[in-house]
């Protein structure tokens, strides 16, 4: 096999590979004769068709078959030959692939950068170092009775904080305009829900009074042809309510899992979650001033655009689920065009290949206890395990020198639900972000069926899997960077 390289530019080569024509026609010539064996033509024995009429029959789809796995071979010999990194998959380029002649094909690719560690001496982290306080207790304690709280009519004159139910229709110049315009709408009152001056205007007001409100809309109001212009609102209060904040009762506190244990237990919990909460955004906090000095002392390392496209769809990706099933009808490209996603794609390519050269150079290792305690969280935390609890059971993690872990899991088999897809990777992946482990780059997850089938993508090709009749659960392969 005959190897030449060629930077063209930055981080893309070009790689020149020659096959000697009998490694191509020795596999044909082979197949061929395999294949004779079974196949059945019209005219012939089973097992006795001419090795010519094979060739004219079946010669060409084979040597088709041929070149491309010999392409595919040599490609990943020959980079390894040339020690070299590509990033993303190459383009191939056929320049000879005729019959009895030696194979040769361009493939056109990127490399990673090398990546030199910037100093970090000069750098300065803030901690933010905060403690609960009684009085921030009782504030979070009133937010839950809010949460918690049922309106009842009241036989008065509406006040800040009060949910009215109202009609009104909205005029400009006398003419209706559109969105003006409402019956038996319920607003609170001291929302901001509407223009500056409307929930004002209410407040006074009780069940059958009527007033037309003089209002300015704001100069950057989103219709244009609504900025700034004087409007007339008229409105009909059809009935006031008043807020109940819950009670703090046994009832209260059973809805935040606090049993039988009181009100003092119940704010030893909120106090508890509350800290948990506040130490999380710190070390949230100190954890995005690191990344981003990393991101700045690297500004000026190539990024392979192979990365970038990657990550681009990875967000676009995000951004669709979002949509649910309205994905379907929509333009996607026009409503996300991909310059909608470069900027944080271009971060997160950098952050990751800074993070991976300090790994592997600093030989930094995660403790896999600690990636077992982040699994078994993640899946105990799942919503539908929650309800109906089966612990997930870790069977194997191993690693090798790039920091590549694989993350083998078990479910118990008495566990009958069905978990989509997007669950479990959301329920996994948020869990490994929420404790501060940073995984830069789109994630794969693979399903594992008695072990037999170790890396596969059939587990994507339906939108859920049954758990009840699957025992050895999931292999989810992931770059794992930066254990804090």
């Amino acid at each position: 096999m005959q190897v030449s390289i060629q930077t063209t530019s930055g981080l893309e080569r070009k790689l020149t590979v020659g096959i000697p024509a009998e490694r191509v026609d020795s596999e044909v010539n082979n197949r061929l004769q395999k294949a004779a064996g079974n196949v059945k033509l019209d005219g012939f024995r089973p097992g006795k068709v001419p090795m010519k009429v094979m060739k004219q029959r079946f010669g060409a789809g084979i040597r088709q078959e041929v070149l491309q796995e010999v392409m595919n071979q040599s490609f990943s010999e020959a980079i390894v030959q040339e020690n070299l990194k590509p990033a993303g998959m190459p383009d191939i380029e056929p320049k000879n692939m005729e019959a009895g002649s030696d194979l040769e094909y361009v493939a056109t690719f990127e490399v990673f950068p090398e990546v030199e560690a910037k100093s970090f001496g000069d750098v300065v982290i803030d901690k933010p170092v905060a403690i609960v306080t009684e009085a921030d207790i009782d504030t979070m304690i009133e937010t839950l009775r809010k949460q918690q709280a049922t309106w009842e009519v009241a036989e008065r004159a509406a006040i800040s904080g009060d949910k009215v139910n109202l009609d009104y229709a909205g005029t400009k110049d006398g003419d209706a305009f559109d969105g003006g315009s409402a019956e038996a709408s319920d607003l609170e009152l001291g929302s901001n829900r509407m223009i500056p001056g409307f929930e004002d205007g209410i407040v006074g007001l009780k069940a059958g009074d009527e007033k037309v409100l003089s209002l300015v809309f704001p100069d950057d109001y989103h219709a244009e042809d609504l900025k700034g212009a004087a409007v007339e609102f008229a409105v009909k209060v059809n009935a006031v309510s008043e807020q109940r904040l819950a009670e703090l009762n046994d009832e209260f506190y059973e809805k935040f899992g606090v049993k039988g244990s009181g009100p003092e237990q119940f704010r030893t919990d909120v106090s508890d979650n509350m800290q948990r909460e506040l130490d999380k955004s710190s070390k949230a906090k100190v954890k995005n001033q690191v990344m981003e000095a990393l991101v700045e002392a690297h500004k000026d390392l190539q990024l392979p655009q192979a990365l970038i496209k990657q990550e681009i769809t990875a967000l676009k990706g995000q951004m669709v689920q979002q949509f649910g099933g309205a994905a379907a009808s929509l333009d996607i490209d026009s409503l996300l065009p991909d310059d909608m996603f470069s900027d944080q794609a271009e971060r997160r390519v950098r952050l990751g290949l800074v993070l991976n050269d300090l790994i592997s150079k600093g030989e930094i290792v995660a403790d896999p206890e600690k990636v077992k305690e982040l699994l078994i969280s993640a899946a105990l935390n799942h919503p539908k395990v929650l309800k109906k609890p089966a612990p997930f059971v870790m069977l194997s993690l191993f690693g090798d020198s790039s920091l590549e872990f694989n993350l083998v899991f078990c479910m118990n088999s008495s566990f009958e639900s069905n978990l989509s897809k997007s669950d479990i990777r959301f329920s996994i992946l948020n869990s490994f972000r929420e404790h501060n482990i940073e995984i830069p780059f789109p994630q794969r997850v693979f399903h594992m069926q008695n072990n037999l089938i170790p890396r596969t993508d059939r587990f994507f090709k339906s939108s859920t899997v049954n758990t009840s009749k699957v025992i050895n659960g999931f292999l989810i392969r992931l770059g794992i960077h930066g254990f804090k």
